[in-house]
Formats: C-alpha cells, structure tokens, sequence
C-alpha cells in the first residue's frame, strides 16, 4: 500500500480485497491509518502462510530504493491495482 505522498506500506493477509477495503476506509489502526496508506501498489499471492510472513520481514527489511524496484517492475505507472477487483 502507498500513501498519496508516497510513504509505502508492507502486510499480509489471507483476504486481498477485505484488507484493502479496511485500508481504504480507514478500519485499520496504525501505521496505514496514520499516513493514509490507501493505494495498493504492489501485492504477491502464495497459499503457504509461513512463506507469506517470511516474505513479508524480507520486503520490510529491505531499503525504499528496493521496494521501488520491486514495485516497477510490476507497476511502473504505480496505479491502484484494487481497481482491478
């Protein structure tokens, strides 16, 4: 998730469209409430969950300038993809 001034997001899920709608909505206390982190920007799909959190800590620990890179290269334009649910 990315705010519109850019400050990025990383969470898991197992409900894609649910948690992106609490997101939207402002129903998830937090980090992503704080900085109306509203736009989702990038997302990966797996149904192991322990390889989604192992997923999750690597992508957090990782610097902005490499999150970016992942997100262009499946999103370059940086659009919300939940327009697409």
């Amino acid at each position: 998730m990315a705010s519109e001034s850019g400050t990025l997001y990383t969470g898991m899920t197992n409900d894609l469209a649910r948690r992106n709608y609490e997101h939207k909505n402002n129903l998830v206390e937090g980090f992503s409430k704080k900085y109306k982190c509203h736009k989702l920007i990038y997302f990966e799909e797996t149904n192991n969950v322990e390889e989604a959190i192992k997923r999750e800590k690597q992508i957090k620990n990782w610097s902005r300038k490499k999150k970016e890179s992942l997100i262009q290269t499946k999103n370059p334009t940086w659009r919300d993809l939940s327009d697409d649910f």
